[in-house]
């Protein structure tokens, strides 16, 4: 069932997948949403001292705090009356059960884990692929967003596979999304998540409500789930990615049958040339951690080449360096 989502969950606060180190946001970042998200307040060691200096930390949150709560209620007050003790929070809690209807359901992890082992029992093509922070501000530049101010806001956009949002990568992410069989799409409601979300689909033409979605980081949460390895054995493996021959190794001591390695991902531009070698290997599934082009990667593994492909992202990285295990 589609989302409009809430808050956050682990591929949230990353950029790249894989075109060097790989995914739309590690498990740990991603709590913190957007790098514009509103701060955690300062831990309680910090407080006093924070609260001494002027213009400081703590002074800063408590204005944060107020003009996104209290000041933001004050202005719906008409004039010559106040609203008595009746907290922002609590005004927040009364509207949100007038929404709750409104409310969708993304698809869990084992609910994920079903649909993938299905499409392979039944040997028929799917895709999952992922929109982060790097896939949402590619399809902002110039759209939604001025172009200036992604670069200032993205520039690891580079390094995650688009050197420069242009209209023809615009219309190929945008494409890819639309004919995905899954979509990740963010929980966190920061301003470089969920709040580019809606407005790029609703400026390239795509209903959220006609697409199948999951969490931006379903890859993690099979991964804390304990679904990747029953999901991998007994198939065979194709890895896209620059972590593939590392990944290809732990994968391989684990029992599984990887018929294929396809090392980095030299950005958009390079996708034609990887499809082509990945046309020439015998697989099930593909992993697909390569940057802002495994969006399109995996929808074109699957499209045209009738095989199940993986938005894998970064957990091929933390894979590799034992920050996660399989």
């Amino acid at each position: 069932m589609p989302a409009s989502g809430a808050g956050p969950a682990p591929r949230q606060a990353t950029h790249p997948k894989g075109v060097a180190p790989a995914g739309r946001g590690g498990a740990a970042g991603a709590n913190a949403g957007s790098s514009k998200g509103l701060p955690a307040p300062p831990p309680a060691e910090h407080a006093v001292q924070a609260e001494a200096v002027p213009g400081g930390y703590a002074e800063g949150y408590r204005d944060g705090v107020f003009a996104g709560g209290e000041a933001l209620v004050a202005q719906h007050i008409p004039p010559d009356h106040i609203l008595p003790a009746v907290a922002a929070a609590d005004l927040i809690a009364a509207g949100f059960r007038q929404y709750a209807p409104s409310l969708a359901r993304l698809s869990s992890p084992h609910e994920m884990a079903g649909h993938i082992t299905a499409a392979l029992d039944a040997q028929r093509p799917l895709s999952v692929v992922r929109l982060g922070d790097g896939e949402l501000l590619t399809l902002a530049a110039d759209t939604v967003l001025p172009g200036q101010e992604v670069q200032e806001l993205a520039p690891f956009l580079p390094y995650a596979g688009v050197p420069c949002s242009t209209p023809d990568i615009r219309a190929m992410l945008a494409e890819a999304i639309q004919a995905a069989d899954w979509v990740g799409v963010p929980i966190s409601r920061a301003p470089t998540f969920q709040g580019l979300l809606f407005p790029v689909l609703r400026h390239f033409g795509i209903d959220w409500s006609q697409l199948k979605l999951t969490s931006s980081t379903i890859n993690y949460s099979l991964h804390q789930s304990g679904l990747v390895l029953p999901l991998l054995q007994g198939r065979r493996v194709l890895l896209i990615g620059s972590q593939a021959p590392e990944l290809a190794a732990l994968l391989h001591n684990r029992g599984v049958h990887v018929t294929g390695i396809i090392g980095s991902v030299a950005g958009v531009m390079d996708i034609q040339r990887v499809m082509q070698q990945t046309a020439e290997h015998a697989f099930d599934i593909a992993l697909v951690a390569a940057g802002i082009p495994a969006v399109i990667l995996c929808r074109r593994i699957a499209g045209e080449l009738c095989k199940v492909a993986l938005d894998f992202g970064h957990l091929a990285d933390k894979l590799v360096t034992g920050e996660l295990q399989l």
